[in-house]
């Protein structure tokens, strides 16, 4: 009855296409990675002051460990679901499905969020006064706009997110040059090396705690096994993906800060008002004035639409193809898998359209969506720890699959990426108000609602099939 199940869902759906080559697939990573470094970087410069350089070096020497068990755990399941095929094999299907859900929780709120950025930065520039409803109308739009790219031969959208992401990267490595040659840009204003106004918590020093939250640009390295099911290249080649979206984004996050943090712009950070809310870089540049305000445009281009755009984009196409595997594995019903003439998720793409579309509603009607979106490092943090949980488990109960990836360290490696992914998670617990927490309660019940669906309802007529090593699964 499973596999039966499973072959019509399969029959019914198709199969996603090997078409991606790999530098696309890189670039839906970095992408989904590099995001708000022109936005959110009066917050990140609150949390770790002139040394977030320095703390962005740091976290990307934290993060690497996790990225390199991805890289292990990608080619034993080459094909789109990611956490939901890892934890399902590794412990069981309720983990399988809880930790899909948690990292879910990260990739249906930046859609929402992304775009009001580049509607706030659009406004921002032209000077045009925004009410509710233009922020609405012009947001959705631009959310409508994604919907429809992501239904287009994915090769298009690999190509529309190189284009952003290398424009993204020049615009950054630009700014941070003109700043460091410029007069503003001084050794002095780095004295204050471990300024932070991030608050202590439970005796540990609050630049510390600043560089824990920054954990959140990091997010995203784990779109790779999403999309890998679409890699046109050797599947060993997904860590060059993995690994390389993570080192270039820690690369450039460093330099861009290096940049910044050499300028005068704590001054503007604790003055309060639009620099202290985000956009630090811009009003930095608008301050100086002259040539700057052109310079401030075009930094807004490439660090604002583009980058916010490559990370609207990666994130969107991932979690389409998380839905579609939860379909096509009997997580979700059928439908879920089917496909259209481009081998595209059909229902998936618009319930992320109909979601961000509410979120974005919630993000402007109330505190709902903010709160939301604080706790979104949270569950992916934990999705990342549970994934670690089920690598240390695979590879101890099968230890004759190989992915073809050597894992330097091997259980010591794995070990530690479990540590970091659950300190990582403790650390974004700390200063969440209690709204963040009744927003994460009402996602969770939602996700126990549909699980109790599952578990008393559908798989006790068909059982979840899983592609192994060893050939097709039941759990």
């Amino acid at each position: 009855m499973a596999k039966d199940n499973s072959a019509n869902a399969a029959k019914a759906g198709g199969r996603l296409n090997r078409s991606l080559k790999l530098i696309y697939v890189y670039a839906i990573a970095t992408g989904a990675i590099f995001t708000f470094i022109g936005y959110w970087d009066s917050i990140f410069y609150e949390y770790c002051g002139p040394g977030t350089f320095f703390a962005f070096l740091l976290m990307t020497l934290l993060i690497l460990p996790v990225a390199f068990v991805y890289c292990e755990m990608a080619p034993l399941f080459p094909e789109a679901g990611g956490e939901l095929i890892y934890n399902t094999v590794g412990l069981n299907k309720h983990f399988g499905f809880f930790s899909a859900w948690m990292i879910m929780l990260a990739w249906i709120a930046v859609p929402p969020a992304a775009v009001m950025a580049i509607v706030q930065w659009i406004f921002h520039i032209t000077g045009i006064e925004s009410n509710y409803t233009v922020i609405v109308i012009v947001a959705m739009a631009a959310l409508i706009l994604y919907f429809f790219l992501s239904l287009q031969n994915v090769e298009i959208a690999g190509k529309v997110q190189l284009v952003m992401l290398a424009l993204a990267i020049l615009g950054c490595i630009a700014a941070s040059v003109a700043f460091m040659t410029s007069g503003s840009w001084s050794l002095s204003n780095f004295k204050d090396f471990f300024y932070s106004q991030a608050k202590p918590s439970l005796g540990i020093p609050p630049w510390i705690i600043g560089l824990g939250f920054l954990i959140t640009p990091f997010f995203g390295f784990e779109t790779v096994p999403q999309m890998i099911e679409e890699g046109n290249f050797p599947i060993k080649d997904s860590n060059k993906a993995i690994v390389g979206s993570v080192v270039t984004c820690g690369i450039i996050y460093s330099f861009f800060f290096l940049g910044l943090g050499g300028m005068p712009v704590r001054t503007l950070v604790e003055a309060g008002g639009s620099a202290r809310d985000g956009f630090l870089a811009i009003m930095m540049m608008e301050q100086l004035g002259g040539g700057w305000r052109v310079g401030a445009v075009l930094f807004g281009v490439c660090a604002i639409l583009c980058a916010i755009g490559t990370c609207l984009l990666g994130f969107w196409l991932s979690a389409v193809r998380l839905l579609y595997a939860m379909g096509r594995s009997n997580f979700l019903p059928a439908p879920f898998a089917k496909l259209n003439k481009h081998q595209q998720p059909i229902l998936p793409n618009i319930l992320l359209l109909a979601v961000s579309i509410v979120f974005l509603v919630l993000q402007n009607a109330g505190t709902f969506m903010n709160d939301f979106f604080n706790l979104m490092a949270f569950g992916c943090a934990c999705a990342y720890a549970i994934t670690m949980v089920s690598a240390i488990r695979i590879h101890k109960h099968h230890p004759g699959w190989k992915s073809g990836y050597h894992l330097k360290g091997g259980n010591f490696t794995r070990v530690l990426s479990l540590v970091i992914a659950v300190v990582i998670a403790f650390f974004c617990t700390l200063g969440q108000g209690i709204g963040s927490w009744i927003s994460f309660g009402v996602y969770m019940a939602l996700g126990v609602a549909l699980w109790l669906w599952l578990f008393l309802v559908k798989w006790k007529k068909s059982k979840i099939v899983i592609d192994t090593p060893d050939g097709k699964q039941e759990y």
